[in-house]
């Protein structure tokens, strides 16, 4: 039997049975392997190493680590009172604050899972305490945190650049910001339509112009470290790996002189707790290199690439049909192998077709991305139906608006594709 036939096979076995992702994909590489018999086993090691074996790739667990500084210097509390000021007094106003938190929030962490875990649980509380349904609160928290690998600094968007040759990560560090943006909108758009329903009304009073003032001049080194990244890499003062580096020294000095919160104490505890996740992210980019490999030595990419080339597909028809197969594909297997496997047959072909390869990158991004907050696997829907301790079905019936919400933002992503690479080839991003 065709190797890729039985890596495909074992993997949805492997998968269905509760597997983890990353483990599901190294032991149906095994698997694929083993019964094939055309290649030995060192090709698992070998390829695994040299998914990792990347310098751009050391990107990731600086920024995680840089997450990790920010919050443990207080930052999540700076940031909740910042977008309060702003929007706490309106109607739903507890929900516009949760969207503008986890909107800034992502600026810094680059994961959606790291949103909902950390200011996302403090969130919920609140709106809980406020009168807003617990189970309203997880789903909007939810559908939120999806901006996390959206908005940059995105650890997604690094490995995208590595799958993909066509872009870079400063290209996609640049797109992901309107895109961002819109979908945080079309949250507050939501938030505005159920509080008018449910009549949740504003939780504090108009702040004076004082304290907007001194609150926004705590917040500002927080909300400063984005414009760093991007300001940097885009005057050439460092590349994508080193402004990971430079936004950890700068998440240590505001925790630690600006902040005051942060304790030397503290840090082993962050290191530790970066380290875990760098790993589980290292782990799954690694069994996904491996997987990937018997894909591309079996020739299912110029399967495909012919395949859909013979159907002779507009652009148009083209990123339809990838919006559904994506949007299917990503309910049953998280975004990072999502990326690894699919993006080295897909964007070729995408490129051929005649879609610009940043724009391609953000609606295969956005459509994975979703897959987190889509039953039965969504990876975020969990996180947050634990952190906040509401069952998962109920979580599940407050999500349908803004899936709807998230959808409508999906296609004007596709259909517009100046929302995606406008902004990098005006910064001169290539």
């Amino acid at each position: 039997m065709n190797a890729s036939v039985i890596l495909l096979i074992s993997a949805c076995i492997y998968l269905a049975i509760g597997v983890p992702v990353a483990f599901a994909l190294g032991l149906s590489t095994v698997t694929a392997l083993l019964v094939s018999g055309n290649f030995p086993l060192i090709v698992l090691l070998k390829e695994t190493f040299t998914g990792i074996d990347s310098f751009p790739l050391m990107a990731v667990p600086f920024f995680i680590l840089a997450a990790e500084l920010m919050s443990g210097g207080s930052l999540t509390e700076v940031l909740l009172k910042f977008a309060g000021q702003f929007v706490g007094h309106k109607r739903g106003g507890l929900g516009y604050t949760n969207v503008v938190s986890l909107t800034f929030f992502s600026g810094i962490s680059g994961s959606a899972l790291a949103d909902a875990a950390g200011p996302g649980s403090m969130l919920i509380r609140m709106m809980d305490k406020a009168g807003y349904g617990r189970a309203y609160a997880a789903a909007l928290t939810a559908s939120t945190a999806i901006v996390g690998p959206i908005i940059p600094p995105s650890i997604i968007m690094i490995i995208y650049a590595l799958a993909d040759d066509n872009v870079s990560v400063g290209a996609l560090f640049v797109a992901g910001l309107i895109p961002g943006v819109l979908i945080a909108v079309a949250m507050c758009g939501v938030n505005w339509y159920v509080s008018k329903q449910r009549n949740y009304k504003g939780d504090d009073e108009f702040p004076t112009r004082s304290e907007m003032w001194q609150t926004t001049w705590k917040a500002m080194p927080a909300i400063l470290l984005p414009v760093i990244i991007l300001g940097g890499m885009r005057a050439g003062w460092f590349t994508p790996t080193e402004a990971s580096v430079v936004a950890v020294f700068y998440a240590l000095l505001c925790g630690k002189y600006v902040y005051r919160t942060l304790e030397w104490k503290a840090v082993p505890d962050i290191l530790s707790r970066s380290a875990l996740l760098t790993a589980s992210v290292l782990l799954i980019i690694g069994m996904s290199a491996s997987f990937a490999w018997v894909l591309t030595i079996e020739g299912v990419p110029q399967i495909v690439a012919t395949w859909i080339a013979d159907m002779q597909l507009s652009p148009w028809t083209f990123l339809i049909v990838i919006n559904v197969f994506l949007l299917l594909f990503g309910i049953f297997i998280e975004p990072l192998p999502g990326v690894m496997v699919l993006v080295p047959i897909l964007a070729p072909v995408a490129a051929k077709v005649g879609i610009d390869p940043i724009h391609f990158a953000m609606v295969v991004i956005y459509n994975l991305t979703l897959g987190m907050i889509t039953p039965p696997v969504g990876g975020l829907l969990f996180v947050t139906s634990n952190v906040s301790r509401v069952p998962l079905s109920d979580l599940t019936r407050e999500l349908t608006p803004f899936l709807w919400a998230h959808g409508a933002v999906l296609v004007v992503l596709t259909f517009v594709p100046a929302l995606s690479n406008w902004l990098p080839h005006v910064m001169g991003f290539k």
